[in-house]
């Protein structure tokens, strides 16, 4: 089952906050500053976990995911804005 998760990070370094921030474009979709909304399985949590964990300085940097809920259930309303409005990222299939 796919969870929507809102991942955000403080990486204390110019270079390891570009490295984490282009990793993160591959995995979800950018809201803001450091905050991406990813729609993840366990497997590929891990999978960005274990990839997060090589990039960041675990003494320094912080990584926060928050569980919104299942895609196709509170996942796709839990997440509500006050000033301009949320709008949930368009899903498009590329064929190549």
């Amino acid at each position: 089952m796919r969870h929507t998760y809102v991942v955000t990070y403080d990486i204390s370094n110019p270079k390891r906050l570009r490295k984490v921030y282009k990793l993160m474009l591959g995995w979800g979709d950018h809201l803001q500053l450091s905050v991406f909304q990813c729609e993840l399985n366990e497997r590929e949590l891990i999978e960005l976990r274990a990839e997060l964990a090589q990039i960041i300085r675990h003494v320094e940097d912080q990584v926060l995911f928050i569980d919104v809920g299942l895609v196709q259930g509170r996942g796709t309303n839990a997440i509500t804005s006050l000033g301009r409005a949320y709008l949930d990222p368009e899903r498009i299939a590329i064929v190549v």
